[in-house]
């Protein structure tokens, strides 16, 4: 099984900055896309991106040209750096993996369990 940690959420100002950070750990065999959802009070839970293996990354229209992710093949880490938050990003950020463990080999989904992001105005 793969096993999801994100870590980096927390309080910030409208305009500041934050990194959410995401680990994947336990029995990989391969990690073809990892990407960051969010979930919002009373919303539904949305992509906000996510960067394929020797893909190109995507992006909600929401967050382009201010959030950007990155990933580490190496250490199995998936970043996200948001820059210029507003009140609506707040929402609890989930880290996501479509991998295959070194088990099972076929791929699902993997999700850790959020880290709650709040940008008060």
């Amino acid at each position: 099984q793969v096993q999801l940690v994100e870590s980096g959420g927390g309080l910030v100002q409208a305009g500041g900055s934050l990194r959410l950070s995401c680990a994947a750990s336990g029995s990989i065999f391969s990690i073809r896309t990892m990407g960051w959802y969010r979930q919002a009070p009373g919303k539904q839970r949305e992509l906000v991106a996510e960067i394929p293996s020797g893909g190109s990354t995507n992006y909600a229209d929401s967050v382009k040209g201010r959030f950007t992710i990155s990933r580490d093949n190496a250490k199995n880490t998936v970043d996200l750096q948001m820059n210029s938050l507003t009140p609506e990003d707040t929402a609890v950020y989930y880290c996501n993996a479509w991998a295959s463990s070194g088990l099972r080999l076929v791929p699902m989904d993997y999700w850790g369990k959020g880290t709650l992001v709040t940008v008060s105005s």
